[in-house]
């Protein structure tokens, strides 16, 4: 039997690391090689997760690669959510685009039986390629973005629109989708000539000449979209997640990500004196960051609602407290919980008390709450998050849109008001529609676990992806 050895190559952004770091345990724990390449400053995120694997007694081990630190970034910037405004993300991409060589020297060095590159790397395709390695690709989102990102490109169902508000319905999907011209990426229909649009453009390219595409999903939760991909959009893929399964422990789950600002074991006490699914998690990511203006009227909206919450701010949000209503906190005392900076998500969300998530929709958060069968009030900024929404909300249907309606990378939206705050919130936790939402989510939750177990489908994908590898049929 050929040993295994696969190189892992994420993006550099919290909502890339940290499903790849999720996908190197699960390939070591079936006797791969694992190897994480990234750059010196981001290498301390992987690495303690890292440490923990190799202590669990898993047949090989996983290593971290770095490289040299990245040129051409703006000082102390060398990730996506240290990215302060729009105008820096261009010098981001470019940044990205400059470690082309330092991979090619690495994959030279070591020779791995594979690469899994982020699709923000396009390039890494034909670095893989000068060696004979094959290359899988790591889009991070749903089968049902991917299908519909996809028919949009192709039929530009929008074009003939003049308003943002104005809705289209996209083409050749297996459920009726709607969205407005304002919720598509611009690149789209705008803006066509940045270096954003010409990268994913790139990235398009990349994935057709690549040796299929790793999606961090399992079959039961999209299987008209899975089927999709790979019969009508010709694409080969497998199916291995929900990735952050692969953490099972207290302490696995506690410790992923960034290093926890908050007391896990206080927030699991504050819960533990709570009924269950009686209180709201809120939180929108790594990356989008929100005016003070909107802030405040979250915090109305909460208040208003009369539910019990936890609410992770990011640091970035909240320079000052001028956002928080006066004696916000004091009359929350109990009933309300803020954490400021990063939470251990993945271990809130599992804790039974937690009835309801507000998210931005990125997909390791969409699905770690269905994961964790919790329904969802929908918040979406940019990147495939609205795809993302109308899987939850029209096709799973467990979940209620706040009303967002504009694409706006980085900086969250400003205009949602607390009467659209308060009004998704308690659609989302109390009465007759919550408590079938609920339903729906508890059996995806089922689904989800027994899609990693044994057997289940995205074991059985894994099985067959290391498979291909081994026997170089991919």
């Amino acid at each position: 039997m050929v040993e295994l050895e696969v190189f892992f190559f994420p993006a550099m952004a919290p909502g890339h690391m940290i499903p790849i770091l999720d996908m190197a345990k699960l390939f070591a724990s079936r006797g791969v090689h694992s190897t994480i390449i990234t750059t010196p400053l981001n290498a301390p995120a992987f690495a303690k997760g890292v440490e923990k694997s190799n202590d669990s007694g898993f047949h090989m081990s996983i290593k971290i690669v770095e490289f040299p630190k990245v040129s051409g970034l703006p000082e102390d910037c060398e990730n996506a959510d240290q990215i302060t405004s729009p105008a820096m993300l261009p010098l981001f991409i470019r940044a990205t685009m400059m470690l082309e060589e330092q991979v090619e020297q690495l994959l030279g060095e070591y020779r791995p039986n594979c690469l899994v590159a982020d699709m923000f790397f396009p390039w890494a395709v034909d670095s893989a390629a000068k060696f004979d390695i094959p290359t899988l690709i790591f889009h991070g989102t749903s089968f049902f973005a991917s299908c519909a990102n996809e028919q949009v490109r192709l039929h530009e169902p929008f074009k003939n629109l003049k308003n943002e508000s104005d809705d289209f319905i996209i083409p050749n999907l297996p459920h009726k989708v709607k969205l407005c011209l304002g919720q598509i990426p611009p690149q789209h229909h705008q803006e066509k000539d940045t270096v954003f649009a010409k990268m994913l453009i790139a990235a398009k390219e990349s994935e057709m000449k690549s040796n299929g595409v790793i999606v961090n999903s399992f079959y039961e939760l999209e299987p008209d979209y899975a089927d999709h991909y790979r019969n009508v959009l010709n694409r080969r893929a497998w199916h291995i997640g929900p990735l952050s399964l692969c953490n099972r422990t207290f302490e696995e789950k506690a410790q992923r990500g960034k290093l926890s600002t908050a007391n896990g074991d206080e927030c699991l006490k504050w819960l533990d004196s709570k009924s269950p699914d009686s209180v709201l998690y809120i939180c929108f990511g790594s990356v989008s960051k929100f005016p003070s203006h909107q802030l405040h009227e979250i915090a109305m909206g909460l208040e208003a609602s009369g539910q019990q919450f936890i609410w992770v701010v990011r640091k970035s949000d909240e320079k000052s407290e001028d956002w928080m209503p006066e004696g916000f906190e004091k009359r929350m005392k109990g009933k309300g919980l803020i954490i400021r900076g990063w939470a251990p998500q993945v271990l809130l969300l599992d804790h039974e008390t937690i009835g309801g998530f507000v998210t931005h929709c990125g997909w390791n958060s969409t699905l770690e709450g269905i994961s964790a069968g919790v329904p969802m009030v929908t918040w979406p900024s940019f990147a495939e998050q609205f795809y993302n929404e109308k899987l939850i909300t029209d096709v799973l249907r467990i979940g209620v849109s706040v009303g967002v309606k504009k694409w706006v990378i980085l900086s969250g939206h400003g205009n949602i008001k607390r009467d659209a705050v308060e009004s998704a919130v308690r659609s989302i936790m109390v009465g007759d529609e919550a408590e079938e939402r609920r339903k729906r989510c508890k059996k995806l939750k089922e689904m989800a676990r027994k899609a990693v177990e044994e057997g289940g489908s995205s074991h059985s994908d894994l099985n067959a992806l290391i498979q291909g590898l081994t026997l170089r049929q991919i």
